[in-house]
């Protein structure tokens, strides 16, 4: 491979990656509308999907959507509980492969990587990436080409399921300009009415705005910042470093509301007492404690306390746990409670 060959960005990102796990260990899901979220009883209130087979997705079910809602749209679909560990193994083994190409790659979540390599040929290179996770791990993926990040995640949404898009500077408008704003990676539904509120609604609207119009609006890093995702951005860098868990973190809604302070006590410190296990687990300690609220009207409040010295033993953080929640009012009744410990960096 010629040194001076242009250096293209790969955005590999694992097709219903949950559900594809699951089917993979049960042969027989293969097919079927698939639906994997909470303990997998879709019966059982305030229940969500983390995400749906493709075939469960042309039901209308989606990630996000409530269990009850999905199992109205597909009652005929498996539902399956969420089983963290076993996804964590199958990243594993799809970043293993990446790996194998000697190619620096900078993993971004259970299901998403971008690889940087030099070559002529990107699509011979994408082809081989997909090919090689099948075969050695049995899931499929799409693969986003790009010459900066930015437009090699944006590329994987036209490729998926399992296919292989191009997205670089002599396309990019060609491609993305009539769309709308929203359906840029990193702007949502908020910014899209804002940008719509100024006359933008389109990429190319924002990629020909007014810098100087944008900072106004949204302030002097995140306007011109939307301006430059718009023309496709411009992140080169591939970070190899090994990601490193900065929190760790349990959530739960509760089937019925929480209407005392002793039951949110209670229910704060058996949640600490899951995270806590998930800390010596990984060896490793904690320098804050948060908490999240979440009240039965959707009012929702985060608030976190500092630890006097880093620890991974259960007394302080228990008694910094109630610290925090004192900080709470809670007149109205409960429907959710976090906990996150905030982690050290490992030694």
């Amino acid at each position: 491979m010629s040194a001076e060959a242009p250096c293209w960005l790969f955005h590999v990102d694992l097709d219903q990656f949950l559900a594809a796990v699951e089917i993979r260990r049960r042969p027989e899901l293969r097919g079927k509308a698939v639906v994997v979220g909470g303990d997998g009883d879709p019966t059982r209130p305030r229940q969500v999907v983390a995400t749906a087979s493709y075939g469960a997705r042309a039901l209308g079910v989606h990630s996000g959507m409530p269990m009850r809602a999905a199992l109205r749209k597909a009652p005929d679909a498996v539902f399956l509980a969420s089983d963290h560990p076993a996804y964590d193994a199958a990243s594993t083994e799809v970043m293993a492969v990446l790996r194998s190409f000697g190619h620096p790659v900078e993993v971004w979540g259970w299901d998403e990587a971008c690889l940087g390599a030099h070559t002529e040929d990107p699509e011979a290179l994408a082809d081989a990436i997909r090919a090689r996770v099948s075969e050695q791990t049995g899931l499929t993926c799409a693969v986003g080409i790009g010459d900066t990040k930015e437009r090699a995640k944006m590329a994987t949404s036209f490729g998926k399921p399992g296919g292989v898009f191009r997205l670089s500077r002599t396309n990019w408008w060609e491609q993305m300009g009539h769309r709308d704003a929203v359906e840029l990676w990193g702007i949502g539904s908020r910014t899209s009415a804002r940008l719509a509120d100024l006359g933008i609604r389109t990429v190319a609207d924002l990629g020909h705005a007014d810098e100087s119009r944008l900072a106004a609006a949204f302030g002097p890093t995140i306007g011109p910042g939307l301006r430059r995702l718009a023309r496709g951005g411009g992140d080169r860098t591939i970070t190899t470093e090994p990601w490193v868990r900065k929190s760790l973190s349990k959530q739960v809604t509760y089937p019925s509301d929480l209407l005392t302070r002793e039951e949110v006590t209670a229910a704060v410190l058996a949640l600490l007492v899951d995270v806590h296990a998930q800390l010596l687990a990984e060896r490793r300690v904690a320098t804050h404690v948060g908490l999240v609220v979440r009240t039965s009207t959707f009012f929702t409040r985060t608030k976190a306390s500092k630890l006097a010295a880093p620890t991974s033993e259960l007394d302080p953080l228990r008694e910094a746990a109630l610290r925090v929640l004192d900080r709470f009012e809670t007149p109205r009744p409960v429907r959710l409670l976090g906990v996150r410990l905030d982690l050290a960096d490992p030694t």
